[in-house]
């Protein structure tokens, strides 16, 4: 038997392999754009215990993770030409936006699997109000970081703000 692209069945697309390493999920995180790139997302994102950090940079789209601690933030912030959707992967939080700094109207309580979909030109903010870090993907659209950017910290990413 065989598929549209004339492998046989049954492993042809990713063949059985016995891995007794019990770091066989551990992904080395660095900047893997613009290749061509597949990664279990999940596994990426809960891995990641960096403020921030770019996973892939293309022309027209990246791709961050970030790990928010306990009552901090990601910062109130606002990309004028970019739209921005999050993930989060883990932990809790109160995820807010609006046309102005100073009113951000828009509220609503995240959790793990909740998506947020940020307009470009929206001021934004998301507080963690749990008891684990948020763990959450950003997807940029065009990029709004520096090709390999690593903030191991949110003071990091303040001082070195892009």
């Amino acid at each position: 038997m065989y598929n549209p692209y004339g492998y046989p069945y049954p492993n042809w697309a990713n063949p059985p392999m016995y891995n007794p390493d019990p770091w066989k999920n551990y992904i080395p995180l660095r900047d893997y754009g613009p290749n061509p790139y597949v990664v279990n997302i999940e596994d990426a994102t809960l891995q990641n215990n960096n403020f921030r950090l770019a996973l892939w940079t293309g022309t027209y789209l990246q791709l961050t993770l970030m790990s928010i601690n306990v009552g901090d933030d990601i910062g109130l912030e606002m990309h004028p030409d970019v739209d921005q959707f999050i993930r989060i992967e883990q932990g809790q939080g109160i995820a807010m936006m609006g046309d102005s700094r100073d009113r951000l109207c828009y509220r609503r309580r995240v959790y793990d699997d909740y998506v947020i979909f940020i307009p470009a030109g929206k001021w934004h903010n998301l507080i963690n109000t749990g008891r684990v870090p948020i763990k959450l993907y950003s997807i940029y659209a065009p990029p709004e970081h520096p090709h390999g950017t690593i903030h191991r910290t949110k003071e990091d990413a303040e001082e070195h703000h892009d």
